[in-house]
Parts: C-alpha cells; structure tokens; sequence
C-alpha cells in the first residue's frame, strides 16, 4: 500500500491526549505491534496545525518512540510522519479513511533547556 511522507517541518505539533496503547482486537483486549520489530503500538493524538488549519490526528508510534513528557498540551515533534489510505468492508459496509505512523513523537518541552543530561 502506498506511504506519503507528511512535511511537518512548517507546522505546529501539540498533544492533544497523551499516547495510549494501540488496541489490535477490542474484543480480546490484544494490544497491536509492529509486525517487522515487535515492538507496543502506541497512538498519541495530536493537533497538527498548518496552512491556517487545524486537525485532530491519531498518529501511531512505537512505544519504544515515545520521549519526554508528552501531556496534553506539549509542543512535540513528529519524526518520519507517514500518510496512508486504507480501505475496507464490514458488514457489507464500506470504509475508507487515511491512517498516520511515525516513527517517534518527542516532547518539544525540554529541547534546549540543558537541564537533563544525556
């Protein structure tokens, strides 16, 4: 299926609710991973503003791309963000929408502060 890289470099990045694990059945409860590294899926919600607008986007992320303290309202950056249409039918019903992945979501909150040492 086919990716498009999403330029964020002109837009504002903040979290909108702080990442949760990304659930793969709802029934059992399985929590998704990342079919080549196995790693916990995590979506994070983000406000993603450019070109004089707003949305709301679920993006997913391995949990090991999760840095900083990302509660709702901190700026973040998105690293590798990705674009991808999906499509499907259930119960005769079709649906179609656009699923987002990155490959890290870091926390803007502390860059250039100096005051946590690596």
């Amino acid at each position: 299926m086919r990716q498009i890289p999403v330029d964020t470099s002109a837009a504002t990045v903040m979290v909108a609710k702080t990442p949760q694990p990304k659930v793969r059945d709802r029934r059992t409860g399985e929590i998704a991973t990342d079919a080549e590294t196995g790693a916990k899926l995590m979506t994070v919600d983000v406000m993603f503003a450019a070109n004089d607008e707003v949305e709301i986007l679920s993006v997913t992320v391995p949990e090991t791309g999760i840095s900083g303290d990302l509660t709702m309202g901190t700026q973040a950056a998105l690293t590798g963000l990705i674009a991808r249409p999906w499509e499907n039918e259930f119960n005769g019903q079709k649906r179609h929408g656009i699923a987002f992945r990155a490959v890290a979501v870091t926390s803007l909150a502390t860059t250039g502060t100096g005051s946590k040492a690596a």
